[in-house]
């Protein structure tokens, strides 16, 4: 295992974004906690430091809750491709999917177990009696029961889920099932993806939230946006005037880098376009390759300024999803099999992730520069990725699945696509917020109100005082 520096940032600074009243019970909810963290650790374990939601999510909570004066701590997995193989399969299936098509039998149950006994060794030389500890999602839920014999209080944190389930969901339940009759509560995202064997009483419904002064979300001049994506060759930008520098989540600066070949067709879209924008993992779950081949069918359809960018991690840098580079050369074949016309206006684009503050610092220009931003999941945990350009203000077309639909109202805050299988529908989700510039800008304002009233850390860190007091 290895462990995550955690830089303390102050909750004053959250702070200034809350009316009188969130700021008191804020303020009531961390003196709180500092009693119940009275000489005990907070621990949370998950499956990698950078790419995906989890791990940006816990890049910021957790500097809150270190700041806040609870001793906080954060430790990653040490697995092999055959263990990570295995739980990117259950959480496929988790999600109600068939993933790579492979089982989940005795020896993957054995492969699993064997990777985590080495892991709880090591968290037996650290987690003490009283400790609480947070496990996040399939990977981490066989330390459960070596946790609870070191007297740790133990928290399984699940971020995905199905709001129905199926014989694949079943599946992957009972895989996890033995492992999680340890924990001593249980977190979900929404109260449907909880499985029905859990006790009630001991599950909590927490969605996630956003950090709005990260790199990802800090605000930004219209001519920093332009120099950050023109720098990196996103964008041929007009780069006059506009600043490279961002701050990290150590509070130090840093300097957009020069880069060749992030889009993947060798070329930066064109100054003027106006873009339509996914990013998100390569996933299929996401469904890159459905926004592909969408817009590709409605092209000739769409004003000729609208450019389709799909932003995704360089996939070697997402160590625990093995299907990543699988993914992204689908969507590439894909892509060169496309009509020209098509492939002139679509593009694919790979972030780097060798420094995670300059990749949220390029997605926050990408969402800032984006026209419309969607997100066509097949299914969905939560989807930050809506979370965060919602917080920018930008009208975002997304799938009415899990997460998402408790994020967007329909026709206030975004537009949501009944079935996302169903590429007309969803291009012409798309073409009315084009074609609309009030309706745009109505959706937008209403996106950011939703996510300032619900999903800013406040509320985020409170639920989890409360849930800590009722295991106390």
């Amino acid at each position: 295992m290895r462990e995550v520096e955690i830089e303390p940032i102050a909750l004053d600074r959250l702070a200034t974004l809350l009316t009188p009243e969130r700021v008191e019970r804020l303020h009531a909810s961390i003196a709180r906690g500092r009693e119940l963290f009275e000489g005990r650790t907070l621990w949370n374990v998950n499956a990698t430091a950078t790419g995906g939601g989890v791990a940006e999510m816990l890049q910021a909570l957790l500097a809150y809750t270190k700041g806040a004066g609870v001793p906080t701590r954060w430790l990653v997995l040490d697995g092999d491709p055959g263990f990570f193989t295995i739980t990117k399969r259950l959480h496929n299936m988790l999600h109600g999917t068939a993933g790579d098509g492979g089982v989940l039998g005795g020896a993957e149950q054995e492969h699993y177990t064997a990777v985590l006994a080495r892991n709880a060794q090591a968290l037996e030389a650290v987690v003490a009696a009283g400790d609480v500890v947070l496990l996040h999602d399939p990977q981490t839920a066989g330390l459960a029961e070596a946790l609870r014999a070191l007297g740790a209080t133990v928290v399984w944190r699940c971020h995905v889920g199905a709001d129905a389930s199926n014989d694949r969901t079943e599946t992957g339940w009972s895989f996890l099932e033995p492992h999680l009759r340890a924990a001593q509560a249980y977190v979900f995202s929404r109260r449907e993806y909880a499985p029905p064997w859990l006790p009630a009483d001991r599950v909590a419904v927490i969605p996630p939230s956003l950090d709005p002064f990260s790199a990802k979300n800090a605000p930004m001049d219209p001519s920093d946006v332009d120099a950050a994506l023109g720098e990196a060759g996103l964008v041929d930008t007009a780069r006059d005037g506009g600043s490279l520098a961002f701050t990290r989540r150590d509070g130090s600066v840093g300097t957009v880098r020069p880069h060749d070949g992030l889009v993947l067709d060798g070329a930066a879209l064109p100054r003027d376009t106006r873009v339509v924008l996914q990013v998100s993992r390569w996933d299929r779950l996401k469904d890159m390759g459905g926004v592909l081949q969408a817009f590709a069918e409605h092209v000739r359809d769409l004003p000729p300024d609208v450019h389709l960018l799909l932003a995704g991690p360089e996939v070697a840098g997402v160590s625990d999803d093995p299907e990543g580079a699988e993914v992204l050369g689908e969507c590439q074949r894909t892509w060169e099999g496309l009509p020209e016309v098509a492939r002139r206006r679509a593009h694919l684009a790979c972030l780097p992730m060798d420094d995670i503050d300059e990749n949220a610092h390029l997605v926050n220009a990408l969402q800032r520069r984006a026209a419309v931003v969607v997100q066509k999941s097949l299914v969905e945990g939560f989807g930050l990725t809506v979370t965060e350009p919602m917080w920018k203000g930008r009208p975002v077309v997304a799938s009415r699945v899990g997460g998402i639909q408790d994020q967007v109202v329909d026709g206030e805050s975004g537009l949501l696509l009944d079935d996302p299988r169903d590429l007309g529908a969803f291009m012409g989700l798309v073409e009315r917020v084009l074609a609309d510039e009030d309706l745009a800008a109505t959706l937008g304002a209403g996106a950011r109100e939703a996510v300032c009233e619900r999903f800013l850390g406040d509320r985020h860190l409170e639920q989890y005082v409360r849930l800590v007091e009722s295991l106390s």
